[in-house]
């Protein structure tokens, strides 16, 4: 088992702006807007998708987001969440 003491908070936010390109380009892809994908996860407006997307003022996807966003977008929550 490892310990992540040594987890910077740069990686961190990497991984994160990682899952959020990872989430735009699939939405794209499935051409499906922010607007459409905020509703289909209970949001009633684009403003968390947005910055999820970009990881702007921190804001990040829950693993329960990503979850029903694969299921929306028909993928795999592997291409969502990168190694």
């Amino acid at each position: 088992m490892h310990i992540l003491n040594d987890l910077t908070p740069a990686e961190l936010e990497n991984f994160y702006r990682d899952i959020g390109k990872n989430v735009k380009n699939a939405r794209k892809e499935k051409k499906i807007s922010q607007m459409q994908l905020a509703l289909a996860i209970g949001h009633n407006s684009v403003g968390h998708i947005a910055k999820a997307e970009l990881y702007k003022y921190e804001k990040h996807f829950s693993l329960e987001q990503l979850f029903k966003i694969s299921r929306i977008l028909d993928i795999s929550l592997h291409d969502l969440i990168p190694e």
